[in-house]
């Protein structure tokens, strides 16, 4: 079946916007690095009961919350990760600088003066900045040109140390985690800017969606689980599905480029990324939903780029995949996109689990 795209006229579900906001602000100001869900996982509970729902863990500490649909021949699954890029502790110089090992794709030339936080484990937080070991333009002949990477960038611990014993002393050892602020900011016409919209805007337009079908009193169509997953970063994320699901629809991030439709204010459904199409069938009904919903909408195939739905298929599962989600600029960097897009893809979920 071929689907034309048409100019949509209204989006069907009015959606609570400064719910999608204060959601994500609350949830991105949590740290979540790769594998780090101690401080998360308590938030999503908390979400989850103002809905008078409850989360339950895998043994890898994804989250989940069950709804129950009209019809049980079947089960599907909405996966949004909580994990986003950051590092780990790698070493330790004599000077007390820390070195660090990265925890997914991070550009460390993004990086640069940003605020860290390192979190040891015993449960002691500290903070440090991001710089090059040529820090300065007054003092290093390279420091406009020396490449920025694992081996040339450093944190500098906002603390009185000088010595790597001081560090120590200070609880901070080799793989604690190490979280990045997001500065997130959200503009007066719309423009939503922070790290790690990549994913925790899907992760608010997800509760987004639940609190749309609570307050409306609407089942899905299907039994639906609802994914929170801590390894999408790494490729790992979605390889455990648990027993009886027959659909993963990874909500993710787009991509916005020379070669795609995707942008700011709209949603992008994703055909294929970097290993794999998406499930033919699966793809088109989300066209199909888009249509229905009157979402602005855009259909595109990402290079180096991947979510938990095909990592689940690799992974072995008998199940079909699919992805969509809200364009961003400057990915796994300081990101952008607009309240449209996380508008349009609650509508987006909303068609999908009612199956208009």
């Amino acid at each position: 079946m071929i689907y034309k795209k048409k100019e949509p006229v209204y989006m069907k579900f009015p959606i609570d916007e400064k719910y999608l906001i204060d959601c994500f602000r609350e949830i991105v100001n949590v740290p979540s690095p790769v594998g780090y869900y101690a401080q998360m996982n308590p938030v999503l509970e908390k979400m989850a009961a103002e809905f008078g729902c409850e989360v339950t863990y895998d043994h890898k500490s994804t989250a989940y919350i069950h709804l129950e649909g009209e019809d049980h021949s079947k089960k599907v699954l909405i996966g949004a990760h909580v994990d986003t890029i950051g590092c780990v502790v790698r070493t330790i110089d004599k000077n007390g600088w820390l070195r660090l090992r990265n925890l997914g794709g991070v550009n460390y030339s993004s990086l640069e003066g940003e605020t860290v936080t390192i979190h040891t484990r015993d449960g002691r937080e500290y903070t440090g900045l991001v710089a090059c070991q040529s820090h300065s333009v007054h003092v290093f002949d390279d420091a406009r040109t020396l490449e920025r990477n694992e081996n040339t960038m450093v944190v500098m611990l906002d603390e009185k140390v000088s010595s790597k014993e001081e560090v120590n002393q200070l609880g901070i050892r080799h793989g604690d985690f190490v979280s990045v602020d997001p500065r997130c900011q959200f503009t007066k016409n719309g423009y939503l800017k922070s790290r790690f919209i990549d994913d925790k805007a899907a992760v608010a337009c997800v509760f987004a969606m639940l609190k749309y079908l609570k307050e409306k009193n609407l089942k899905p169509k299907f039994d639906t689980l609802l994914a929170f997953p801590y390894g999408e970063e790494i490729g790992f994320g979605g390889t455990y599905v648990p027993e009886g699901v027959s659909e993963y629809v990874a909500i993710d991030i787009g991509l916005i480029g020379p070669d795609y439709d995707g942008n700011e204010y709209n949603v992008a459904i994703c055909a294929k990324d970097a290993s794999a199409p998406y499930d033919w069938d699966l793809t088109n009904r989300l066209i199909a939903y888009a249509e229905k919903a009157g979402c602005d909408y855009a259909v595109d195939v990402f290079y180096r780029y991947g979510t938990d739905g095909n990592a689940a298929v690799r992974a072995g599962n008998n199940l079909r995949s699919a992805a969509f989600g809200m364009p961003v600029l400057c990915s796994h960097g300081m990101e952008r996109t607009h309240i449209s897009s996380l508008n349009n893809t609650t509508n987006l979920l909303l068609a999908y689990v009612l199956d208009i």
